[in-house]
């Protein structure tokens, strides 16, 4: 059960860094109008606000997530 989770936090992680990723990289290229300078899209920050401003506690959440499942999974 633990081995499932474990996959499933590490895709999920995956897919919220690349989230961000593309955020970042559409403002920086020009594809979206950014016209504050934060490298986030003036679209994006009026729907996903608040996933923005805890962007750095996410991250953090997924990493410990992570750690403490690959502490108790029996793939190492």
């Amino acid at each position: 059960m633990i081995n499932i989770l474990l996959i499933t936090v590490i895709v999920f992680t995956v897919l919220v860094l690349i989230f961000y990723w593309y955020a970042k990289y559409s403002a920086k290229s020009g594809f979206s109008i950014d016209e504050n300078n934060n490298q986030i899209p003036d679209s994006w920050e009026k729907r996903f606000s608040i996933f923005f401003k805890l962007q750095n506690i996410i991250i953090l959440f997924l990493g410990i997530l992570i750690g403490y499942l690959i502490n108790n999974s029996n793939f190492f």
